[in-house]
């Protein structure tokens, strides 16, 4: 699976972490920055992750900043993003069997790496369920298209 991967300065360690976990996990990354701990602007990285993923170049994403706030809000701009913030397993196999989110957000400065490990596998592993739940993807690509 084809992985874009970013972060801010506040997340640069734990996705450094998630890009060696995941290229050895036989995933291709593409990091999309930041590439230090020197203070920086998350959008700058959500953006970039977020058209990977709209524009099919990637088949997930993984933003990872303080909170994991910030990044959601600013890749869930992006047309056809469904970013979620994971805090738990259960949460995140969630976002995706019901919610089909396509990206994965997580805050550094509440996470520690081997739980950050086990969400993102959660969020690799676990398929979109369909049925009741492509009706309401479908009401919320609606609302982008209103969008103006």
């Amino acid at each position: 699976m084809t992985i874009a991967l970013g972060s801010d300065h506040a997340g640069f360690v734990l996705k450094e972490h998630l890009r060696l976990s995941l290229e050895r996990a036989g995933h291709q990354v593409v990091d999309e920055g930041t590439h230090s701990t020197e203070s920086c602007d998350y959008p700058n990285f959500a953006a970039p992750v977020a058209h990977d993923v709209a524009d099919g170049r990637a088949e997930r994403g993984v933003l990872v900043c303080g909170t994991g706030i910030g990044m959601s809000i600013a890749a869930n701009k992006v047309a056809g993003i469904r970013a979620a913030l994971g805090t738990g397993p259960e949460e995140v196999r969630l976002a995706r069997a019901h919610n089909d989110a396509n990206i994965l957000t997580l805050g550094a400065r509440f996470i520690e790496e081997p739980a950050a490990d086990a969400l993102v596998g959660v969020f690799l592993e676990t398929a979109f369920e369909g049925g009741r739940h492509a009706r309401r993807l479908a009401e919320i690509a609606a609302l982008e298209d209103t969008q103006s």
